[in-house]
């Protein structure tokens, strides 16, 4: 992915991330004003490149949290314009648990805002040449991972999918860490009830893997 080019296209290059075989959407909504910036004592071009650097992997957290590739883009690019506005304040630290924390909270906002979590739709990312069974498992968890509440849903994403701490996981959630790890418990309970506890085992192996 190119910054430095003296026309920028309207959208960044479409790129995926493939788990088990499983294809997830690139950003390719996230628009060009986000990096196309005068590099003014650096924190611009800071910016672009960390968008650069990034953005597909923080796509995979909005999509996780969302089961939607639109709302995904969305949910990233009012991340990633609330992260410009206070990038004077973040950049120093590492802002990618930012970004994260703004993510999940829309997620989960937005969730809440339409009452019935099931109305959600949980849209099949293309189907790639991995094997069918790997496929067809992952389309299972996915829809599992769906019908969990959102706070529940955030935890498991980021715990088992972004392979934070608990005590990341909570400075993400703004919640403390007793409540990550009640969180964590009652939803891999539902996600074993749901799945059987060989498939989640096996899940949870590979999403750490």
């Amino acid at each position: 992915m190119t910054i430095h080019t003296p026309e920028p296209p309207e959208r960044l290059p479409a790129r995926s991330y493939e788990p088990g075989g499983q294809r997830f959407p690139g950003p390719g909504r996230i628009r060009r004003r986000e990096i196309e910036r005068t590099d003014v004592n650096g924190a611009e071009h800071d910016f672009g490149s960390f968008v650069a650097a990034r953005a597909t992997s923080l796509l995979r957290v909005a999509y996780l949290a969302c089961g939607d590739q639109t709302e995904a883009e969305d949910l990233l690019q009012t991340a990633l314009e609330r992260t410009y506005r206070n990038w004077h304040r973040v950049r120093h630290d590492s802002p990618e648990p930012y970004v994260r924390r703004v993510i999940i909270n829309a997620a989960i906002s937005r969730a809440r805002r339409r009452a019935i979590l099931n109305i959600i739709p949980m849209h099949s990312p293309p189907e790639t040449s991995a094997r069918e069974e790997d496929s067809d498992l992952v389309h299972v968890l996915m829809n599992a991972l769906r019908a969990l509440p959102p706070r529940q849903r955030a935890v498991i994403v980021l715990r088992y999918w972004e392979d934070l701490t608990e005590t990341q996981t909570a400075e993400v959630l703004g919640c403390a860490v007793g409540t990550v790890k009640s969180q964590a418990s009652k939803a891999l309970a539902k996600l074993r009830t749901a799945l059987g506890r060989d498939i989640m085992e096996g899940a949870c192996d590979n999403a750490q893997a």
